[in-house]
């Protein structure tokens, strides 16, 4: 499959491969992996960043195999998730970056058109989240909203 803004192919990440192994060894149970999730979660840290803090700090490989759902639905559960999605949320962080660049630097064309490949992202990813109900319908991007974020 091809790249998004460019010609090269190429994998785009690496894929686990499946697995019927069983998670006996883990000495932890269902209800205290969710609440590890919770607590992580009032501390307002990322769901990937939960997954990476889980796997690193407390041995447990795939919470998912575990606990039978995935990091972002405990969150949801517990009424902490955030109004924005993750994935959404760091691209419009890096829109808002790079509009402070190119503040400073009007001449940088390269970063121009960066900027506009960024924003077809943002907006390709919101259409995405607000045909899904994830966000709602009357959520706009505006350059404003990437400097609020």
């Amino acid at each position: 499959m091809a790249r998004i803004h460019s010609h090269r192919h190429g994998k785009s990440h690496s894929s686990r491969p499946p697995t019927t192994m069983s998670t006996q060894w883990i000495n932890y149970n269902q209800e205290s992996v969710e609440s590890f999730i919770v607590k992580m979660a009032k501390e307002e840290v990322t769901p990937s960043v939960i997954g990476i803090r889980l796997r690193d700090e407390y041995g447990i490989p795939l919470t998912k195999k575990l606990i039978n759902k995935p990091v972002s639905k405990v969150i949801k559960e517990a009424g902490l998730a955030p109004a924005v999605p993750e994935d959404l949320n760091n691209l419009l962080i890096k829109a808002r970056r790079l509009r402070e660049h190119l503040n400073t630097h009007k001449a940088d064309r390269k970063n121009v058109h960066s900027l506009e490949l960024l924003e077809a992202k943002i907006h390709r990813l919101s259409k995405y989240y607000k045909r899904k109900s994830v966000l709602p319908e009357s959520w706009k991007y505006s350059s404003v909203v990437a400097q609020l974020a």
